[in-house]
């Protein structure tokens, strides 16, 4: 019986790849490396002994409950606890009845992409975007368009012009992808203002908007700034999840679905993953009932904006002038650009000779080519490793800058007119 071959799998599956992220997570485990790659959130600040306690009550006293089947849309507790969340991120009032809890964010995402979109759709995205999202589009037949950004994230001008384009060469648009709020991986913050401009485009072009919101609550200089769903709910999927503010292992998240598309959004959920684990649904409303978990959440908090810090002052003074960066004001990331012509795929695989790893901005854009861009994750790293690992990439950064000002073409003088 001959072996099964590529011919054997769906076009679907075929498009597939893994992500770099995921490359470079194989590669950061090695640990002689510094890695400035993952965005993992910190945990050994979490009452862990407590937390240990909680799940064993689970167990010991509910464990025909925590350990069966649940319901498909999330338990009631569950649901209540994520618009207690909600709340906190400035999106009060929302309705239990609406929450369909997921296996963490990502498969919200995947759901979106059931629920609402059909197989050469377009999904409209910021440019840069988060890689898992480029990845679920892709799965499901998606083209994802860029539309651009300037340091305040989303233009709307910008966003009116590609949905007018798409528009006009007969396409559909399924929805408009974004992270508002101390995006993966730019760290951008849009302004209150140009929220409620980017859900008027998105009305004027009958555009459904998939708001996704890990980092909010992760502001260094003060509240979170209002989703746009606080305003614009029914036209907005708001996506939810514990993994930044909790744990990323227990997997839960949440999409706040508009009424109108609730039964259809559970449905495709329900068809994928039954429902989320309901062991971990309870530890997850245990963690918002009984805990201080906005403490928590402050106290990280601090942890990342001194992290943050730490890393600007060493990419200062090790990296400029040749790399220029958003100051991040929240959220686990640090974004930058060097100079046109320097490849950081390559300049990334020179990094991990010199014993530090990042990720490249090519994985964060549909946009195909070569990208000067990168991310340096600095939630999970403490300060004085963050500046190592600055440190040991700085040759190779340098090396590459210069490399790129050789390759440059230089300009030929002008002529001059005679008077």
């Amino acid at each position: 019986m001959s072996a099964p071959t590529r011919s054997h799998l769906s076009d679907r599956a075929a498009g597939v790849r893994q992500s770099a992220v995921r490359d470079v997570f194989d590669i950061a485990m090695d640990p002689s490396l510094v890695s400035l790659a993952g965005g993992n959130p910190w945990l050994s600040g979490l009452p862990l002994e407590e937390l240990g306690a909680a799940a064993a009550r689970l167990v010991a006293q509910e464990g025909t409950t925590s350990l069966q089947y649940g319901p498909g849309q999330g338990t009631e507790r569950m649901r209540q606890a994520a618009c207690t969340v909600m709340a906190a991120d400035g999106l009060p009032g929302a309705d239990p009845d609406l929450v369909v809890v997921t296996p963490g964010s990502q498969a919200a995402i995947d759901t979106a992409c059931r629920a609402f979109a059909n197989p050469g759709d377009v999904v409209v995205v910021e440019d840069p975007t988060f890689v898992g999202a480029l990845t679920s589009f892709t799965t499901w037949q998606l083209d994802a368009v860029a539309t651009p950004t300037d340091e305040h994230g989303l233009v709307p001008a910008a966003l009116d012009a590609t949905l007018t384009r798409l528009r006009s060469e007969g396409r559909r648009v399924a929805f408009l992808y974004t992270i508002p709020s101390f995006a993966n991986p730019s760290g951008l913050l849009l302004p209150e203002d140009r929220r409620d401009e980017v859900a008027e485009m998105c009305a004027r072009h009958d555009v459904l908007i998939v708001e996704d919101n890990p980092y909010g609550q992760i502001a260094f200089d003060g509240a979170p700034l209002a989703p746009i769903a606080a305003r614009h709910r029914e036209r907005t999927v708001y996506l939810g999840t514990m993994s930044k503010i909790f744990s990323p292992g227990v997997r839960v998240g949440w999409a706040l679905v508009p009424a109108a598309l609730k039964r259809e959004f559970y449905l495709c959920a329900e068809s994928a993953f039954i429902h989320a684990s309901t062991t971990s649904q309870m530890l997850a409303t245990a963690f918002v009932e009984e805990f201080d978990w906005q403490g928590h959440v402050r106290e990280v908090t601090g942890l990342y904006r001194a992290r943050a810090r730490a890393l600007q002052t060493a990419v200062d003074e090790h990296w400029r002038p040749g790399f220029e960066y958003t100051a991040p004001r929240g959220g686990f990331f640090l974004w930058g650009r060097l100079p046109p012509g320097v490849d950081t795929v390559e300049l990334m695989r020179a990094g991990i000779e010199a014993g530090a790893v990042f990720v490249p901005g090519a994985a964060f854009t549909p946009v195909e080519g070569m990208h000067s861009t990168l991310r340096l994750a600095y939630s999970f790293v403490d300060e004085d490793t963050l500046v190592e690992g600055v440190r040991r990439l700085a040759p190779v950064v340098q090396a590459a800058v210069e490399s790129a000002e050789r390759r440059r073409p230089t300009p030929s003088p002008l002529s001059r007119k005679a008077p």
